[in-house]
């Protein structure tokens, strides 16, 4: 079940790998995601010391969290991967030139996950592709629509 989806992240990048990673979070932070105060939209993620850091995520506290819990919004999360997971990742990084763009917020057997990509920045031309193709099938669906209606015999 999907919590919070980046969906500029298609547009803005082209995806090729992806990873389910965990997430370290406090008490408030689940019971916050559980509320659904969690947005994706400006995150990004790190390599600090071989390790994978979620930084821009967004996690709005909940009204009634604890008194003795200060809770910051946009704290750094560190994500939970295999080692050979890490190390590759931190290999294409590196070397090819590759960013980790966070794709979604879901739960899976009762944890948060977030899932993550190896991608690359689009251009503004490939951006405007994407963008006549999305405009080129929504009007073909809509023309197919238009046809089934008017005459249900074809």
């Amino acid at each position: 079940m999907s919590i919070a989806e980046n969906r500029k992240a298609r547009f803005n990048y082209i995806l090729e790998d992806k990873y389910e990673a965990g997430l370290v979070l406090e008490g408030w932070e689940v019971k916050a995601i559980r509320e659904g105060r969690a947005q994706l939209t400006d995150g990004y993620v790190v390599i600090r010391d071989a390790e994978l850091y979620l930084i821009g995520c967004q996690i709005s506290p909940l009204k009634s969290a604890s008194t003795h819990v200060k809770p910051e919004a946009a704290r750094t999360k560190k994500l939970l991967l295999h080692k050979e997971e890490i190390s590759r990742l931190i290999g294409k990084v590196e070397q090819r030139g590759y960013t980790l763009v966070p794709l979604n917020l879901h739960y899976s057997k009762g944890r948060v996950k977030v899932d993550i990509a190896l991608g690359k920045g689009k251009k503004t031309h490939d951006k405007r592709q994407t963008e006549k193709d999305r405009d080129w099938d929504r009007e073909k669906a809509r023309l197919m629509r238009h046809k089934t209606t008017r005459n249900p015999d074809a």
